[in-house]
């Protein structure tokens, strides 16, 4: 699942939005490979063979299908569970925002009839696909309404694929505080509230150079060191978008800004993850745990994106950064009971 940007009030990177970036959208071989997700995606780029096409097929299928009736538990044959299970493998392994992995399709089901059941209406199409070898991110955009809000955020889908084309390990990455945010009454206030450029910022955005295999160690060191001027220092005037910003920054110092509120919250302690590089555009993803509080480690990760107009993006949960898992778990059921409150026709004082 996933949801991010500016609607009704909800945030999101505004380098997300559909169609805010480049035109450009793959090579002539990239569009004859798997023409039909070709049209689905705003930029399709990487060597797109068979088993990639066969997923890209299925995972946009499962965001353009409606789901009808919500499905009720354990109810697997559901048209549309039936649809996002089929994206699996069997003995998939599915890591998604602030809990533990789920194996097999036994715990994938009722994950994604749970979710159906608080956002029935969720819907969504590919931005930025890059296809590296067996490891496909899928960037997303989803859309959805929740307690009759109309909710929008971006969405990193990343899978290892098998020869069919099925998930062999998934991780989505996306920030949970979207759902809650103009949802939920006493919904926990933005981790990054309050931040924003402040001063004249550079004339033009710049790509820094390529990122380069040799530097992925560099890098980890960083994030785990909480080093935000070596992080700052490789990207250079690109434009940083992640959770909580309503648009991109620009400024050294809000840039600056953003990363220390992250680390004076978080406590990492990554390793690195997949790595996919297009022709314009690398995801990195980086997984581990982090803690609030000495001792209280949860899963956790982070997938940056370097594009090619000088884009810098940052795809995370900050709900683990904000509130306990007690606390969280608390969070949703109470907003799952207004939506089903709301669909039974009943008012909340």
């Amino acid at each position: 699942m996933a949801l991010a940007s500016v609607v009704l009030g909800t945030t999101a990177s505004a380098a997300a939005l559909p169609g805010s970036g480049s035109a450009e959208r793959g090579t002539t071989a990239v569009r004859k490979a798997c023409p039909a997700a070709h049209t689905k995606a705003e930029r399709l780029e990487g060597r797109i063979t068979p088993n990639v096409c066969a997923f890209l097929q299925r995972q946009i299928a499962f965001g353009e299908m409606p789901t009808g009736p919500a499905p009720r538990p354990g109810d697997f044959d559901h048209p549309r569970v039936k649809a996002y299970l089929d994206i699996f493998d069997t003995d998939a392994t599915l890591w998604e925002a602030g809990s533990r992995a789920k194996y097999g399709r036994d715990e994938i089901g009722p994950s994604i009839i749970n979710s159906l059941g608080l956002v029935k209406d969720l819907r969504y199409r590919g931005t930025n696909v890059v296809a590296d070898g067996a490891v496909v991110v899928f960037g997303q955009w989803n859309e959805a309404t929740i307690n009759g809000h109309r909710i929008a955020f971006p969405q990193i889908a990343r899978n290892v694929l098998g020869d069919d084309g099925k998930s062999l390990q998934a991780r989505r990455y996306y920030d949970r505080h979207v759902l809650l945010r103009d949802t939920l009454p006493g919904a926990p206030v933005g981790l990054f509230d309050g931040i924003s450029d402040n001063g004249p910022a550079p004339a033009e955005p710049a790509s820094p150079a390529r990122l380069r295999p040799a530097e992925l160690t560099q890098r980890l060191a960083a994030w785990n060191s909480e080093n935000a001027g070596a992080l700052l220092a490789r990207t250079g005037n690109a434009r940083l978008s992640g959770p909580g910003l309503g648009t991109p920054l620009a400024t050294a110092a809000a840039k600056n800004a953003y990363l220390q509120r992250f680390f004076e919250t978080a406590d990492v302690e990554f390793k690195a993850g997949q790595v996919a590089f297009g022709t314009t555009t690398t995801y990195v993803e980086w997984h581990g745990t982090v803690s609030r509080t000495p001792g209280e480690r949860v899963p956790f990760g982070i997938v940056e994106r370097f594009g090619p107009d000088g884009e810098w993006e940052l795809y995370f949960d900050t709900l683990p950064l904000l509130a306990d898992q007690k606390t969280i778990d608390a969070l949703f059921a109470q907003l799952a009971r207004l939506v089903s409150d709301a669909a039974d026709g009943k008012k909340h004082r």
